[in-house]
């Protein structure tokens, strides 16, 4: 793995939650999903009601989390995204892995959480940082 790729993977596991994007009969969508990293793969658990996890396996997808929302509650001003994009496959994880997502919602959208998991075989990785200077003016000069 490169460098990038641990850096992406070391700041994934400091959330719990992200977003995934693919399209769905040519549209695209968003969908939150909860993930782990297994063995360089990024896990996803989402809710299967919606069907998604079906339109994303075997295409390819791009999944982005982020600290915005972490950090602007702790008072952090290092924000930080990732985003891994690779093809998407339907998984089964062993009673162990799906351990290590911890416990789920008990509904989505007033449904029963049902669990379906991805994985991404990530082909592309990014992180982007933005670190702002405690020192750093926030007014403008003419």
């Amino acid at each position: 793995m490169s460098s990038e790729e641990l850096q992406a993977i070391e700041l994934l596991g400091r959330v719990r939650y992200g977003r995934l994007a693919t399209s769905m009969r040519a549209l695209p969508f968003l969908s939150v999903a909860r993930h782990v990293v297994i063995d360089g793969h990024v896990v996803l658990r989402m809710h299967s009601g919606f069907g998604y996890h079906n339109a994303c396996d075997g295409t390819v997808v791009a999944y982005g989390a982020d600290n915005f929302d972490t950090a602007a509650q702790a008072g952090e001003n290092d924000l930080w995204a990732v985003q891994f994009t690779g093809t998407a496959e339907i998984v089964h994880p062993s009673a162990d892995r799906r351990e290590l997502f911890g416990d789920g919602p008990a509904r989505v959208n007033g449904e029963p959480f049902d669990p379906a998991y991805l994985r991404i075989e990530p082909h592309f990785v990014s992180v982007h940082t933005l670190d702002f200077n405690a020192s750093q003016t926030t007014g403008h000069t003419a």
